[in-house]
């Protein structure tokens, strides 16, 4: 189920055929779901709600076909490995991981292992990859470090084009948003043909917000569906109510440069502010933007052909660069709601339960509001 299965359409820009990143030509995704036990928490035992999520940017080699890349932090409690090789060459090698907070080191090592798996023997590897977190000890035991490299790599194994399975899978299986259940979330649109065509697609794992705060195409949700209506899995105590973090990778075959993608990726912080996120103290929000319109750039590492040079490399006028920033705005707080709208109600460690943001609640309030779109 996702949100424009109930009615609820954000914006006015046009989606691609599977209203997913992986609309974007040669873009993948992979997940690996982890739920084991139930009960009291036992450390290293469980209860386990946690998993790995997994992005290919092309269809190419990605770790020797870098693309063009840029990123921004809207507040930066958290994680996104290899941030600094990206703003410093503004290039992406290699698959993107998610996963929850404790496992970033493992599925980035694991991700290097892939790397230096495929090299001939005995040559030089190298890799730098990004792998981000949101924290999902609410409902997990993320002290336990169940996820394994076989993990990983399994959830890189299943990457795929076509449809993207949402809500409470892979990285996002453990993850709360504005205190309903939340995960991972996706959406894309296509600019129109004047303006290039392009595509671009988001995908989030969202684990952040507080219920007061939560909006959904201009409508106050989260007020009208209150904590006495449908209970929070936040208790008494750290981590406070809200608390988490929210990483979105976005991809895009337009050709930009790496100081465009920089400031796409901005505008998805207005995507989660349309939403009710307002990169709170304890919050890590980061944002990941490619490009595939300039393939067969240079491998930058050791041993690469130093004389390679490209040809014909192109980028986008800024005044057609407000059509991609709509797109990435409207894509953005879409994927978000997907990912609350796909998300089913799980219970976690300690018995505690995040509940799913009720599908007929949440359709009369966008009803009442006029703001649902019903086919005749």
């Amino acid at each position: 189920m996702r949100a424009r299965d109930l009615g609820i359409v954000i914006g006015s820009g046009r989606p691609g055929p599977l209203g997913a990143i992986t609309d974007v030509p040669g873009v993948r995704v992979g997940h690996l779901t982890l739920v084991r036990g139930d009960g009291p928490l036992v450390r290293g035992l469980g209860p386990v709600r946690t998993g790995v999520t997994m992005i290919v940017p092309h269809d190419g080699d990605t770790w020797t076909e870098p693309v063009f890349a840029g990123a921004h932090r809207l507040n930066g409690n958290g994680e996104l490995t290899g941030l600094e090789w990206i703003r410093e060459s503004g290039l992406l090698g290699g698959p993107i991981g998610l996963t929850n907070t404790h496992s970033v080191g493992v599925v980035r090592d694991a991700l290097v292992r892939a790397e230096i798996q495929r090299r001939p023997p005995g040559s030089v590897s190298w890799a730098l990859p990004v792998v981000g977190e949101t924290w999902d000890g609410r409902l997990n035991d993320i002290d336990g470090f169940h996820v394994t490299t076989d993990d990983a790599l399994a959830a890189l194994g299943t990457a795929a084009t076509g449809p993207v399975a949402e809500g409470g899978v892979g990285g996002g299986t453990g993850m709360v948003c504005h205190e309903f259940k939340g995960g991972i979330g996706t959406s894309s649109r296509v600019v129109a043909p004047e303006l290039g065509g392009w595509t671009l697609g988001v995908l989030v794992q969202a684990n952040y917000g507080r219920r007061e705060r939560l909006s959904i195409d201009g409508v106050a949700v989260g007020s009208a569906i209150p904590i006495d209506v449908v209970p929070s899995p936040a208790r008494p105590g750290p981590p406070p109510a809200g608390s988490g973090s929210i990483i979105v990778v976005l991809a895009t075959d337009a050709p930009l440069l790496p100081h465009q993608c920089e400031r796409l990726a901005q505008r998805a912080a207005l995507g989660i502010a349309r939403v009710g996120g307002t990169g709170a103290t304890s919050s890590g929000d980061l944002i990941l933007a490619f490009a595939t319109g300039n393939r067969g750039l240079p491998d930058p590492a050791p041993g690469a052909d130093l004389r390679t040079t490209v040809d014909g490399l192109r980028m986008v006028l800024d005044p057609t660069l407000d059509a991609l920033f709509d797109a990435t705005i409207e894509a953005t707080e879409e994927a978000i709601v997907n990912a609350l709208v796909a998300a089913e109600t799980m219970t976690g460690r300690d018995g505690i339960t995040a509940f799913a943001l009720p599908h007929e609640r949440l359709v009369d309030v966008m009803a009442a509001a006029g703001r649902l779109h019903r086919a005749p």
